[in-house]
């Protein structure tokens, strides 16, 4: 399916490894030129031969408002433009009420709510500007369904997902949609260490049978990305084999 993204622009944060490298191939393979940032040189230059088709990237930690506005800003001086951009970050360390303190809050509101809103005060305007744009945020399922020992998760990401809902609502009739894609559990580093190297599917209570799968996760987000997708917004997807038990 052609998706109508040959020759525009994606910043794909936090896109050297997992869901959002994922996300970084399929938008390459569908001819969009991608920047991506990470933390470490290495895994930067790996990912980079992953996505291919004259990929490029920089190191960048986009876990605080201030690394979000540095990749947004850097992410357009290489471009020229930002046409898609993807916010993308780490999860916060788990944890249940009794075992996290008050000051780990306002660092995870950091990493998955304010990091956000700072790349999205670069990449915005300018989209609104040229009538068209794409804002994609890589979150959890755990905005619908909060889980267990992940409260500081739960709640920035429930945070950052009413933003997204706000600003949705605000620049839709100049050609920007946003979206929030919902993760359940795939076979990423960060599900690697919160529940060990083989999670049991079927203990995890995921209907499906199976864990999901990077890339077929990035070609869905690309989709929603895509220009088919122009009257999509406001929308949050959960990607989850069924685990997600709720009608709404």
């Amino acid at each position: 399916m052609d998706l109508g993204l040959t020759g525009k622009t994606a910043a794909i944060a936090a896109g050297t490894a997992g869901l959002g490298l994922g996300t970084a191939k399929a938008l390459a393979a569908d001819g969009v030129r991608v920047v991506v940032c990470g933390r470490d040189e290495n895994r930067l230059e790996k990912a980079l031969s992953e996505i291919g088709h004259g990929a490029i990237g920089f190191v960048c930690d986009v876990s605080t408002d201030v690394g979000g506005r540095e990749f947004a800003e850097r992410a357009i001086a290489m471009l020229g433009s930002i046409d898609i951009l993807v916010a993308n970050g780490g999860g916060p360390p788990p944890g249940g009420f009794a075992q996290t303190a008050e000051s780990q809050y306002l660092e995870a509101l950091q990493k998955n709510l304010l990091s956000v809103v700072a790349m999205c005060q670069v990449a915005v305007p300018p989209m609104r500007e040229r009538k068209w744009g794409r804002v994609l945020a890589i979150t959890s399922v755990a905005v619908r369904q909060p889980m267990n020992n992940l409260i500081l998760s739960n709640t920035a990401r429930a945070g950052v997902t009413g933003f997204l809902k706000t600003l949705a609502r605000e620049v839709a009739g100049d050609g920007v949609t946003v979206n929030s894609i919902q993760p359940g559990t795939h076979a990423t580093d960060r599900i690697t260490h919160l529940y060990g190297a083989n999670p049991d599917a079927k203990v995890m209570g995921i209907p499906a049978g199976f864990i999901g799968d990077a890339d077929d996760f990035g070609r869905i987000g690309a989709f929603m990305c895509s220009d088919s997708a122009k009257f999509m917004t406001g929308v949050q997807l959960h990607v989850d084999g069924g685990s997600y038990a709720g009608l709404l």
